[in-house]
This record gives structure tokens, sequence and C-alpha cells, in this order.
């Protein structure tokens, strides 16, 4: 793979490096961070001889597949509620399965795409979360923080911690993770946590992160994993407070206001203060029921980005066209 004769390189050795270094994040997947240990370079040289690859023609991205994003819909999305980003992809109805394992993918190129080295990436829990998760390749980031307790589920294994430490495994970068369940029994239970080291080191993270990923969950229908994990009583108590959404175990209204419940104080992970200052958060969602709590989270600022799907994304618009 020979350098065009007019390529912006210092000289042939440059070129060699350069072309090295594309091989080595392109084909082999391989992050910035690991490139730039593997050589003894900087990750910014890295990302230097990368840029300059691009520019020189050594290197040439096609974008294939295109027919399976819905460009004009993310573009709707974006200009209707001032989305930064908006992905939308064309996934077969009927098999959640297979929906979240190709929104997570939409959602780990997105990440991919925008995220650099500087950055603290904040991980929500949630079935979709996991599934992106198995799809990153080459994301470069400071450090991985966990933003939720777990949620036992009989149907997924994996817990936050384990899928913060898989992405952190990948990035190369730390992990700030803490052995606590998302919800416990009581507040002083709560009061407790929030004390451990751990747990406490992970919380004063909150602070410094600049992107994070978050599942949507929704309450009117009950189509959240923080729903499913209260009693009866408890989940009546907190609808009859008018809570629409959850956005890791951030608790909103239908317009986006966050609603203190009688299960906000026993919550292990960030708050909706923490995480309305998130400068970038991206939600994640597939359910048709999770609509009004998709609309609730942006409506109050807390998503910034969507990642859905092309029906999802079409009665996202409907029902914001129709709410007013």
């Amino acid at each position: 793979m020979a350098a065009p004769p007019h390529a912006p390189f210092s000289g042939p050795v440059e070129a060699v490096v350069a072309a090295r270094v594309a091989r080595m994040h392109y084909l082999e997947d391989r992050s910035k961070v690991q490139i730039a240990e593997e050589l003894g370079v900087t990750r910014f040289k890295v990302a230097r001889l990368l840029d300059l690859a691009r520019s020189s023609g050594l290197v040439r991205i096609t974008v294939a597949g295109v027919g399976s994003l819905e460009l004009e819909l993310g573009r709707r999305l974006r200009d209707r509620f001032g989305l930064t980003h908006a992905v939308v992809a064309h996934v077969p109805q009927g098999d959640d399965e297979r929906t979240r394992d190709e929104l997570g993918a939409a959602a780990a190129h997105l990440l991919t795409r925008i995220s650099t080295a500087d950055d603290v990436l904040g991980i929500g829990w949630a079935r979709v979360v996991l599934a992106l998760a198995t799809h990153l390749r080459g994301l470069d980031a400071a450090r991985v923080v966990q933003l939720t307790g777990a949620l036992a589920r009989a149907d997924v294994e994996p817990s936050s911690v384990d899928v913060v430490r898989s992405i952190a495994r990948g990035v190369g970068a730390p992990a700030s993770v803490f052995y606590a369940p998302m919800v416990v029994g009581d507040e002083q239970t709560a009061q407790g946590l929030y004390r451990e080291a751990a747990v406490a080191e992970a919380v004063a993270r909150f602070a410094t992160v600049t992107k994070a990923v978050v599942g949507v969950g929704g309450w009117d229908p009950p189509s959240s994993t923080l729903h499913d994990a209260l009693t009866a009583p408890e989940q009546q108590a907190v609808r009859e407070c008018g809570v629409r959404a959850d956005l890791s175990g951030v608790l909103l209204d239908e317009r986006g206001l966050p609603v203190e419940t009688p299960v906000s104080r026993r919550i292990i992970g960030i708050s909706a203060a923490q995480l309305r200052r998130v400068p970038e958060v991206i939600g994640v969602a597939y359910a048709l029921d999770k609509v009004p709590a998709a609309l609730a989270g942006i409506r109050g600022g807390y998503l910034t980005s969507l990642v859905t799907h092309t029906e999802f994304a079409q009665r996202l618009l409907d029902d914001a066209d129709w709410a007013g």
C-alpha cells in the first residue's frame, strides 16, 4: 500500500508507519491507546498519523449498507428535538434480541465515532447497553464509570460491573465500579452504601463524565427493569407520583421533570442533577411502549442523542406533533 506521490508525510518512513497504524486501527480493531503503547508513541501521534492516512488517500473509508440506516428520519429527529445525534436503524420487527443487538451495534459505532481519548464514559445498566458492550471496537476514553447499581434478572447474566469492566478492558482505560444493588430496602441502607469506599469513588466520578449511554425505561405502561425490581405497592406508589420514565434510575414525569418518590432515596446511582450535567447522554430505546419515556427524557434535557429504530422514530415524531 504505497503512499500517493504528494502525500503530506515528512518522508517515506512516516508513510510506512502511518500505513502500519492504519492497518492496526481499521483492520485489527485496535484502539489508539493500544497502538500507542505497542509502538511506544503518544496517542496524539497515533491520531495525527490516522488523520494523515485519511487525508493523503492512504486510507479510503467506504460506508456500506446505508440502506439499513434511515438517514432522513435521523435528520428529522435532530431538527424536531434539537438532538446532537440521532441514529435510526431499520431492523426487523418481532425479534427483541436481534433488535437489541443491532441497536447496540449502532450505538457502539456512534460512541466510537464521537469519543476522544480525553472522554470519561458513563455506562448505565440496560439489556440494550449490554449489547453495545459486545460491539465496541477501537474506542478511546480516559476512564469508564458505572452509573448505577446492579439489577438481578434471571434472563441476563452479566451485571453492570461486568459490562463496565468489559468496556474498560476494550478501551484500555481504568474502570470505576462498585458492587451494590440498584435499589435497596430503605434509605439508611442506601446511605450506608454511599459511604463505602468503592461506591463513594464512583459517585465522585459522576461529575467528570463527559459522555454517557443509558437505556430508557417506561412506567406508563410499565416497561422498566427498575419497575420490575419493586413490589406491587411500591410500583403503584411511584406511578401515583406521576413517573413516566426512568433513565438509569433517574425518575421523570411526562414533562421531563425529576420526581421525588418513596423509592428515590433508596436508589444507588447517578442523580437527576448529575445526569443532566453530562454534556452528551445517548439514550438507546426500542420498545414502542417507551416512546412517552423517551419524549420525557428529551423534553427534560436529559437525552441529548438517541439511537433507535424506524418505527420508534416515527412514533416519537407523531406523538410529539400530537402533544404539541
